[in-house]
Parts: C-alpha cells; structure tokens; sequence
C-alpha cells in the first residue's frame, strides 16, 4: 500500500536528519514544533513508528528509557552511555555474522532482524567518575 508524502513526514524525517544524534520523538517533535506550531505530539510519534515500521528509519530500543530513532540504515551498532544516556554509533569492521544464526538454532524462532546496542561509560561520564572516585 502506498502512502502520501506530506509535509509533515517529510519534515519530522529531516528533524532526525538533522538532530543526526539517535532523537527520542520527544526530540523530534520539538525540533519539528519549531517548523510547523500546529502539529501534533501523536501524529509525530506515529509517524516516527510508522517510518521505523517501514524501514525508513531505525527504531532503537532503550531498555528503560525512551525509543529512539536513527536515520542511517546501513548495518552498524550503538554504543549507550548509562550514566548520561549518550548514544553513538559503532561501524565495526566484521560485523556479528552468525548472531542471527545461532540465536536461531537455539530458540527455534525464525529470527528477521536484530538489535545490538552495547552499554559502558562516555569518555566524558568516565573521566567525571574517575575524578569524583579517584582510587578507583
């Protein structure tokens, strides 16, 4: 089935463009606010679903925490900070092949798609700890 392009899709797609930094749809919905005044929490909230549904966007599961959504599709990983919930990217050079593979073999599910986001401290939540705890 083939949807309409509206403006208001296409805005709330280039607010995550341009936020370029894995926004929540809270973050999205503000930025697009700025554009169109009129528009919406849930209609931006349902379109950043309906796009991630779709493939057009990558919806990142933040256990916890709030969705958030990633323009670049390409295969490729995340990295959460969990002291300030910094969330970057990771390009690893031999990506986790037979993952999907094993994780079929021993649930017996048809696995489609997976999600991997690894979890540690930013440099900047590091050096704050290191400084506040300094024997360790």
């Amino acid at each position: 089935m083939e949807t309409r392009n509206t403006i208001q899709k296409q805005t709330i797609l280039l607010a995550v463009k341009e936020l370029a930094n894995h926004p929540t749809a809270e973050q999205v919905y503000e930025k697009v606010l700025a554009k169109l005044p009129n528009i919406s929490r849930a209609t931006v909230y349902r379109n950043l679903s309906v796009m991630a549904d779709r493939g057009m966007l990558k919806r990142i599961g933040v256990p916890g925490g709030a969705d958030h959504y990633d323009h670049t599709l390409e295969t490729h990983y995340h990295v959460l900070c969990t002291q300030c919930g910094a969330l970057e990217d990771i390009w690893l050079e031999e990506p986790v092949v037979n993952l999907m593979t094993n994780a079929q073999e021993k649930s017996n599910f048809t696995i489609q798609n997976y999600q991997l986001v690894f979890n540690g401290l930013c440099p900047c939540c590091e050096a704050k700890y290191k400084t506040q705890n300094p024997l360790q």
